[in-house]
């Protein structure tokens, strides 16, 4: 929980990235930022093929995101739903 609570004191992109930049390998980033990618675009009802083009992503790891678009936790949504509403309001 105390992970969550210290991501949440950052106030900046700036801040976010050096705290991840930190926290994180280099891989590990790649690798959680193509899956955020991707469930961007599957979000945005882009189809498999043409994710796979763009991301170089997996079938495995779309799939993967997919599921967890459609059965997660919802954190996604959260994520896409808040920065629709925060470019709208732009």
């Amino acid at each position: 929980m105390d992970l969550y609570k210290a991501i949440l004191t950052l106030e900046t992109v700036e801040e976010c990235k050096a705290f991840f930049d930190d926290l994180c390998s280099i891989t590990e980033l790649l690798a959680m930022e193509q899956r955020f990618e991707v469930a961007r675009l599957l979000y945005n009802d882009m189809i498999y093929n043409d994710i796979m083009q763009r991301t170089g992503a997996s079938s495995a790891i779309i799939s993967r995101v997919n599921r967890s678009l459609l059965y997660g936790a919802g954190g996604y949504s959260v994520v896409f739903d808040r920065a629709k509403e925060a470019k709208d309001t732009d």
